[in-house]
């Protein structure tokens, strides 16, 4: 029977120990008269695209993001457009999309649901012409991102800290939007549109997102009290911000946001300079991955 073959990218930043471990793992938990396997290198940002698109085009079965959400999104890019499965280890601080789809944290666990090799086909969006497969949003959210990113320290702690920080400084801001045709304007402190269902951390923006319906969730979060601000991630951590009086939640297909100072937003927790105007667009059941 011919093996498999499956390529993990590492990013060789989250230092040699880890890799290690990483190897370890593999080594005593991945099914061996499965799998063939090897390991490659991120360089340099963005690198993991590459890496999946030239592991796609030598015919692996599956290309494994040991990361974040950020390394994810990478595969996910790469692999647009191939019949190579995506499968992750997740390794990030938020593990957003790992957390939605039911991958379990602990490594040799992960390698279990790989061993496993179940699959389904999952929607991936676009926001004009940049691939997201968990969210992406332009207000509240897209500014932690950036000073998320610049932090030294990571974890719940840290984010938490920015949460709290920023949204008693974050000013909200006019937009104009068209969802499935119908115009709305609204001054909104978040914005996201949502294929799946959190941020990470099991903060669940958009609780009830199914990522193989081919619909976005949009939610929007209004100007509230700031006072409340625990209330509403209580509600997000629970499940329940939907039901929120300060929050807006659409089912929609395709979704154009504009604001003429629009020059920030972030996808799957990258935050980067965007145009005044965006598209939002799904690709229903484009991205075969291996899930629980």
């Amino acid at each position: 029977m011919t093996k498999k073959h499956l390529v993990f990218i590492v990013n060789p930043k989250s230092g040699v120990e880890r890799e290690k471990i990483v190897k370890k793992a593999i080594d005593t938990t991945l099914d061996s008269e499965q799998y063939s396997y090897e390991i490659v290198h991120t360089q340099y940002a963005k690198h993991g695209i590459e890496l999946a698109k030239e592991a796609a085009g030598k015919g692996a079965f599956a290309v494994v993001a040991v990361g974040g959400d950020g390394s994810v999104n990478d595969v996910a890019n790469g692999l647009n457009g191939t019949d190579t499965a995506l499968a992750i280890i997740p390794k990030g601080s938020g593990n957003g999309t790992a957390r939605t789809l039911g991958i379990p944290l602990e490594i040799n666990a992960a390698l279990k649901v790989i061993n496993k090799g179940n699959t389904i086909n999952m929607d991936i969006a676009f926001a004009n012409d940049r691939l997201f497969i968990s969210n992406a949003g332009v207000a509240f959210d897209a500014l932690i991102a950036k000073k998320f990113a610049k932090s030294v320290r990571r974890g719940m702690a840290m984010y938490s800290w920015l949460v709290t920080k920023y949204m008693w400084l974050y000013n909200e801001r006019s937009f104009d939007m068209l969802i499935d045709g119908k115009p709305y304007k609204e001054r909104a402190f978040i914005v996201c549109v949502c294929n799946m269902q959190q941020f990470g951390y099991n903060f669940k923006i958009a609780p009830q997102a199914d990522w193989t319906d081919g619909l976005f969730d949009v939610i929007i979060i209004r100007r509230f009290p700031k006072i409340l601000g625990g209330m509403l991630v209580l509600r997000a951590m629970t499940g329940t911000i939907t039901k929120s009086p300060y929050v807006t939640f659409m089912r929609a297909k395709e979704v154009t946001i504009s604001n003429p100072v629009l020059k920030l937003m972030q996808t799957d927790g990258d935050a980067h300079e965007c145009e005044s105007t965006i598209r939002f667009k799904l690709k229903p059941g484009a991205q075969k991955i291996i899930v629980p």
